[in-house]
């Protein structure tokens, strides 16, 4: 028995990405008499809009409300509020989905009885530079991501504590309340919390997937990756709840704050600057060697290894700023 669903997509900005999507959308083997498509636009100034009108005026199940806060947990909840589906799924504009994607989520979710269920992943590139096939790299590779289940991919069903865009149970947001709308990024780390601590069940299905588009050069990447660092310490603080985050967050912090410190304490006493030393080329030969190994392409394998630097350093300076934010700004 179909159930209808609802698509939440927050959506700023996006022209470079937002007509592969809404293909990939409309090609759903899901009948589209159970389904609703709501974008919330947060004040787009770009082509967005005027793509997005296209597919509105030929497919009434696809609607566009405003977001005059511009923020993403804000967007969430006025499509979570407006839905009329039995279950919700968010999606991202910066990713393509499979043609069952919303079939077989619907199948996992009344099998397994869960109240959210995600797809594994895959990291996908627009353009065909160095840059994008490195960022590609770094963000499918544990050295990247950590254990990050939903990138680096499972065998069978597991059981997590969150995955990437949800499929939700309507019901599960009359439980346990909507997205904080004062978290700017990881605001479904924080939910899907919020939810295990309901005793609600979560599951990563491997046989589903998407393909997901992070930004292909270094300046927007750094700015991504860095705000995401600093979001997740700020998150601590913000929900006061030190369960928001797993070890892999805080790598990067470690890491930047042994260099500095290493570096710092270097020109008091030799031995810290060794360590810097140690720590640094340590760090670098490792991941050109193993990158090296893999790829058999030197040039690409100095590529990959900035990106790691980028990917490390922006994450780790993000979160230390943000611990600077809570002991410099508290609340405020």
């Amino acid at each position: 028995m179909n159930k209808m669903i609802s698509l939440v997509i927050p959506i700023r900005n996006e022209e470079f990405y937002i007509k592969d999507c809404i293909e990939s959308i409309i090609n759903f083997d899901y009948p589209k008499k159970f389904l609703e498509v709501i974008f919330i636009d947060g004040k787009s100034d770009d082509a967005t809009l005027k793509i997005l009108g296209h597919y509105v005026e030929r497919f009434p199940y696809i609607k566009i409300l405003e977001n005059n806060k511009k923020v993403t947990p804000v967007a969430l909840n006025i499509g979570i509020r407006e839905a009329v589906g039995d279950y919700i799924c968010r999606l991202d504009v910066h990713a393509v989905y499979p043609s069952n994607y919303l079939s077989n989520l619907l199948e996992w979710s009344q099998r397994l009885d869960a109240d959210n269920v995600g797809a594994i992943c895959i990291t996908g590139i627009k353009s065909n530079t160095n840059t994008a096939k490195s960022i590609q790299f770094i963000m499918s590779d544990k050295f990247g991501v950590g254990n990050s289940l939903f990138r680096v991919g499972v065998k069978i069903p597991v059981e997590v504590d969150t995955v990437p865009f949800g499929f939700y149970k309507k019901e599960v947001f009359d439980k346990i309340g909507f997205y904080d709308e004062r978290l700017i990024r990881t605001q479904d780390l924080e939910i899907n919390k919020r939810l295990k601590e309901k005793n609600g069940k979560i599951y990563l299905i491997p046989s589903v997937k998407f393909i997901y588009f992070p930004r292909e050069n270094y300046k927007e990447f750094f700015q991504n990756r860095f705000e995401t660092g600093r979001w997740v310490i700020l998150s601590l603080f913000i929900a006061n709840n030190f369960k928001n985050i797993a070890i892999r967050h805080l790598i990067p912090l470690l890491f930047v704050l042994s260099l500095i410190l290493s570096f710092v304490f270097g020109f008091i006493y030799a031995e810290f600057f060794y360590l810097f030393l140690f720590i640094i080329l340590t760090y670098s030969l490792t991941l050109f060697l193993r990158v090296l190994f893999i790829k058999k392409n030197m040039f690409l394998a100095l590529n990959i290894l900035l990106a790691y630097f980028v990917l490390h350093f922006s994450y780790g300076i993000g979160s230390l700023k943000g611990a600077l934010e809570i002991f410099t700004k508290g609340k405020k």
